[in-house]
């Protein structure tokens, strides 16, 4: 009852109708264009979606964050103020502390340590899937990957730890703002749609983020420097408000279910072949810089106690949440 009220009265205060007289409409709130790799694949899932259903299942999307900014996401998803979205998925640690994992830096390994760690069905994903949806009201339809964060500056380059020592950066999730204080930097959380003019007026002084959102969002035009750290996973969530689905018929949940499922193996498989695609393209406008081994080696000893910090703070649930990625490597 109280997600039906909260979901009626945030959908009007926004100017959209209710859930309830949408039914068969699912409304899809995006942070990013429709042409960034996260909206493409939010389309391929309409296109399937539409077609399997016979035209009886809808899809709207709203990019760049026109209905909600990704912090709003959980919210707005759960009380039904919109029947579905994508978002960082720390943006569901204020409900479930242990999504934070994926930011613990250094903590996986290489690309298929990802893979291995946050597949469909992996210990990691049956437990954070299951406490977004019973915190947040929110179902978890697939995880999108983004890609690997970097460190996005201008005048010199960063290639060591030293180099974030007393820097405003830019952060987008609590677990990286303590890498940033491992570092010797000051966080500053800012959604991505801001990064722009935050660099472009120097209300930070270096950013994080991913290489596929340096495209996107153009901000190569405020940056000189892109340094690969390749530090952390940037996973996102695309959810959908629980009461939603489950009105809808055995045979729709089952076509939204497939459509899931195959376009996250779709995104997953060519999002790191792009970020390494758009790496190459960005040469031709900023400075990259790749880390040697010694200055890697620097960066994971400066960070190593953000690990500790982590399972401190979430408990019980972090460090299973830990041991789960470590397991699968």
């Amino acid at each position: 009852m109280k997600h039906s009220i909260a979901g009626a009265a945030a959908a009007l205060l926004i100017g959209l109708s209710p859930v309830v007289s949408m039914a068969e409409t699912i409304r899809v709130t995006l942070q990013l264009p429709e042409t960034h790799s996260l909206g493409v694949n939010w389309k391929d899932f309409a296109g399937i979606v539409e077609e399997k259903s016979g035209g009886k299942l809808k899809v709207q999307l709203y990019s760049s964050a026109q209905l909600f900014k990704d912090k709003e996401v959980p919210t707005a998803v759960g009380s039904g103020a919109v029947e579905a979205g994508s978002a960082f998925i720390g943006r569901f640690a204020g409900s479930v502390p242990a999504v934070d994992v994926v930011s613990i830096p250094f903590i996986f390994g290489s690309e298929a340590h990802i893979r291995a760690a946050v597949a469909p069905g992996s210990d990691l994903r049956a437990a954070l899937d299951a406490a977004i949806l019973k915190e947040t009201n929110c179902r978890v339809l697939w995880w999108q990957a983004f890609g690997r964060n970097i460190y996005l500056n201008n005048g010199s380059a960063i290639r060591t730890p030293a180099d974030i020592a007393d820097k405003k950066v830019r952060t987008y999730g609590k677990v990286h703002g303590w890498t940033i204080q491992a570092l010797g930097g000051a966080p500053t959380l800012m959604s991505g749609s801001k990064q722009f003019l935050a660099y472009q007026q120097g209300a930070v002084d270096v950013g994080m983020t991913g290489a596929s959102a340096v495209k996107s969002r153009k901000l190569h035009e405020v940056m000189d420097y892109m340094t690969l750290t390749f530090d952390s996973a940037i996973e996102f969530v695309a959810v959908i408000n629980n009461d939603f689905y489950e009105g809808l018929s055995d045979k729709h949940r089952a076509v939204i279910d497939a459509a899931a499922a195959e376009v996250e193996q779709k995104l997953r498989d060519q999002i790191y072949a792009e970020e390494a695609e758009i790496v190459e393209e960005m040469k031709g406008n900023m400075t990259v810089v790749e880390l040697t081994g010694a200055q890697r080696a620097a960066w994971v000893a400066a960070t190593a106690g953000v690990v500790d910090r982590f399972v401190e703070e979430t408990g019980a649930t972090g460090r299973a949440a830990v041991a789960a990625v470590k397991a699968a490597d």
